[in-house]
């Protein structure tokens, strides 16, 4: 009897501990929902005085595209697991050019970031350090960091006539590798200035963070050291400048930097380093690399240029496909997303597509060897090895999953007559132009109600030859291989069975392998219970609530196979046009400037001297709008230039319309200037 007693006793007990330790944690997590709580009626938007194009607003407003205020600033804060640097580095950081006797303005200054095209915010309740959109603190491991959101690369703003039109899910047109060139200068100004850096850990202190001055130096020289590594690792011959960037690049070569054990970098190492250089380069390094690490090790062999040279050749691939930033409406009602459609949207998709996302934007990325297995080892497919991988990271699974949530709200914006005029569209125009687009165009890109919650954007995918447009890009994504590291022989699937990846294996499925195993690692931050209530209902939700299922990519592509298993990918898409109009530059790689350039072909007939033709070269960077050519100014004043003439710049390909095609018996005869016209105006208003 007492024994039996005893054990009730127990059993209560422990019914106890789950009830009120257990039980109120899972239901918050189960049961919660994150609210919008910032209706900023301006959505914090802000002017800057001068701007170093010459661009004038004095006011912003925003396009009608079924946002409300606290929808906007909740997609422009909301966190992801982005760890740039420590914020309080970020807020007392000065620009480059600070000298010993004076400060320079702040880094974070509007003037600075409108330079850059980061869009100007002022201080709201979300955002009380006034920082431009898509900047928050993010918090890791009970750090705080500057981290940067979707909605830095993706919200645009086109001005006309003193007015700035915001569009949520735009193509932004930041310079990011001037940004990330100028917080380099100005971190080795702080690191390497005495006077300098006497001031910046004085702000920094003053901010409560940092206990010592000695840590903030430490730290200063880390996350120097990181930014000249990552910058080092991924530059191009080719400049992007504004509106574009080779994200994909950056994503696989921060995969496959931390993928790097110590036995197989070692081996790499010593295919050209001495044993005493191979040893001075490992010094104090163990079997599992951090990314200081990784950082030290780099810094300590990439000393020359051609130590350089060959140290990205062997371990990275080249980061030299620069490509406009996507504009995201209908994204989540997408088959596949990206521009060469690497991103299948069904199930998971969405949640492994932004955790690459993060990958690429700093996420902290601790992935590391353990010598046990684990139940997220064995979710992962790892099985019961003595050695298993651990997949920990700052990606946040749950604002991802909230995110893509969010954005299936959001519509394309229509062309504003009130800002540009009843006279922008001309109906009989439209009407023509209609005829013109079901003949030239509607077999690749879809119309849609934008406005319909069952609309489906059904991708058209054009082979590479097909098009004619840069292959870079997707040349990139197939042909290049990278080192496995701590995935080798794990399997990954590609659609036409598995791959197990060897010594070196496609970086496709080294990505896929990776973003996959980071959405089966619980949230280091959150407490046990909380980090397995959260993770379940996430892939509960993104799964079951993903209405996109998978099929077969639709067009003209070349078929994966067993021997090929990534070949369709060397194609890009055609997708719906509803608010193309907003979406300047054009072609995946943005290097036509206008929708009128863009219907014209990319080279003028040797013999025709009163032929138009696309631009060779144009300038970036200007928001003035155009609504005649429809895209932003390209001319007139001192941006970027691009010229269509170096690697990567080609505007060559869908030059459809450009020449008579036989349909049939019936012969649809190459457009003219009216055609072009008109065709401009239904592409306005759609």
């Amino acid at each position: 009897m007492v024994r039996r007693s005893l054990k009730h006793w127990l059993l209560a007990i422990v019914l106890v501990l789950l009830l009120v330790i257990v039980v109120p944690p899972l239901a918050l997590s189960l049961f919660r929902h994150q609210q919008a709580s910032d209706a900023d009626p301006g959505r914090g938007a802000a002017t800057v005085a001068h701007d170093v194009f010459g661009d004038s607003f004095t006011k912003v407003t925003y396009l009608e595209q079924n946002w409300q205020p606290q929808d906007s600033l909740w997609f422009y804060t909301t966190t992801q697991g982005s760890n740039l640097l420590p914020y309080d580095f970020f807020m007392a950081l000065e620009q480059p050019g600070s000298t010993p006797l004076a400060a320079a303005p702040p880094f974070r200054a509007n003037e600075h970031m409108n330079r850059l095209r980061y869009l100007p915010q002022r201080a709201t309740a979300s955002n009380p350090d006034a920082l431009p959109v898509g900047f928050v603190k993010d918090g890791y491991l009970n750090k705080n960091y500057l981290g940067v959101t979707c909605a830095a690369c993706h919200t645009a703003q086109i001005n006309y006539r003193g007015l700035g039109m915001r569009i949520d899910g735009g193509p932004g047109g930041a310079d990011m590798v001037g940004f990330l060139t100028s917080l380099t200068t100005a971190m080795q100004t702080v690191r390497d200035d005495a006077a300098v850096r006497e001031r910046f850990v004085k702000a920094v202190l003053a901010r409560g963070e940092y206990a010592s001055a000695d840590d903030i130096v430490k730290d200063v020289g880390v996350y120097t050291q990181r930014l000249v590594s990552y910058n080092t690792i991924n530059h191009s011959a080719t400049d992007y400048g504004y509106a574009r960037l080779d994200a994909f690049g950056r994503i696989y070569n921060r995969t496959l930097q931390h993928l790097l054990n110590r036995s197989q970098l070692e081996a790499v190492l010593r295919n050209i380093f001495t044993p005493e250089q191979v040893a001075e380069a490992l010094a104090g390094i163990g079997n599992t690399l951090s990314s200081a690490q990784r950082d030290q090790v780099i810094a300590r062999v990439a000393r020359t240029p051609r130590d350089i040279a060959w140290l990205k050749r062997e371990l990275f691939i080249k980061a030299d496909a620069p490509v406009s930033y996507p504009f995201l409406w209908d994204v989540p009602q997408h088959d596949v997303v990206q521009w060469n459609g690497i991103g299948n949207n069904a199930g998971l998709g969405p949640l492994g597509r932004n955790a690459g996302e993060v990958i690429g934007v700093f996420g902290t990325l601790d992935w590391h060897e353990a010598d046990t297995y684990s139940l997220s080892s064995l979710l992962a497919g790892q099985g019961f090895k003595q050695s298993t991988i651990r997949f920990d990271s700052s990606v946040n699974v749950e604002n991802l999953r909230l995110i893509e949530s969010r954005l299936a709200s959001l519509q394309s914006p229509q062309w504003p007559r009130s800002v540009f005029g009843a006279a922008s569209i001309d109906a009989a125009r439209v009407l023509r132009g209609e005829r013109l687009f079901n003949n030239h165009c509607a077999s690749c890109h879809a119309s849609i109600d934008r406005s319909s919650p069952e609309r489906r954007i059904v991708a058209y995918m054009s082979k590479v030859e097909e098009v004619g447009t840069d292959p870079t890009m997707a040349d990139n994504s197939v042909k290049y291989l990278g080192y496995s590291g701590i995935l080798r022989n794990q399997y990954v699937g590609a659609g036409v069975g598995s791959i197990l990846l060897d010594k070196k294996a496609p970086i496709a499925a080294l990505l896929t392998k990776a973003t996959t195993s980071v959405l089966e690692t619980r949230d280091p931050d959150k407490s046990f219970v909380q980090r397995w209530a959260e993770w379940l209902r996430n892939m509960a939700k993104a799964f079951f609530g993903n209405e996109i299922k998978a099929s077969n990519k639709q067009g003209n592509y070349t078929i994966d196979t067993t021997v090929a298993p990534y070949a369709s990918l060397r194609a890009y898409k055609g997708r719906a046009l509803n608010g193309i109009w907003a979406t300047a530059p054009y072609l995946h790689n943005g290097s036509v400037p206008t929708l009128y350039d863009l219907l014209l072909p990319a080279q003028c007939p040797a013999e025709d001297k009163q032929a138009e033709c696309r631009p060779v070269k144009f300038q970036v960077g200007s928001r003035e709008f155009d609504p005649v050519k429809v895209g932003m100014r390209s001319q007139g004043y001192d941006g970027f230039t691009f010229d269509t003439r170096l690697p990567g710049n080609s505007n060559a390909g869908h030059e459809y319309g450009m020449v008579a095609v036989t349909k049939g018996d019936k012969t649809v005869p190459p457009l003219t200037r009216e055609d072009r016209l008109d065709l401009l105006d239904y592409l306005k208003a759609q």
